[in-house]
């Protein structure tokens, strides 16, 4: 669904949507998400931070891979991209490196936090 919220005073359109207990809630990249039981918050990147692997950052479908095992990336590049709620999200590589294994085909429905990818940091090649 979309839903307007307000931050620091400007009013912007986000998409939302509530799994079980928690509201998940996608804008510029980010993910946040709100247990609504306990009001707590937390912020979750669409790449996982800066990591050596790429997590899935909410539950969705993976439409593209990118780029193939042993492959060279740079930081920032495309990896993959995955579709949820009714929205495509480009997720990135954090770092330069070698994608050393990839853990998803186009297709599969991945949950919260699943690895999709793991990279070689390019100080470790």
């Amino acid at each position: 669904m979309e839903v307007s919220v307000k931050i620091k005073g400007v009013e912007h359109k986000v998409q939302a949507e509530l799994i079980g207990t928690e509201l998940w809630v996608h804008h510029a990249g980010r993910t946040f998400n709100v247990d609504t039981q306990s009001g707590r918050k937390s912020r979750k990147k669409a790449a996982g931070g800066k990591s050596n692997q790429i997590l899935a950052p909410m539950p969705g479908k993976i439409t593209k891979l990118l780029l193939n095992p042993e492959t060279v990336v740079q930081a920032g590049q495309a990896v993959l991209v995955m579709e949820a709620m009714k929205m495509e999200y480009t997720l990135k590589s954090d770092i330069e490196g070698v994608i050393e294994s990839i853990h998803c085909e186009v297709g599969d429905q991945v949950t919260l936090g699943k690895v999709l990818v793991k990279l070689k940091a390019k100080a470790d090649t």
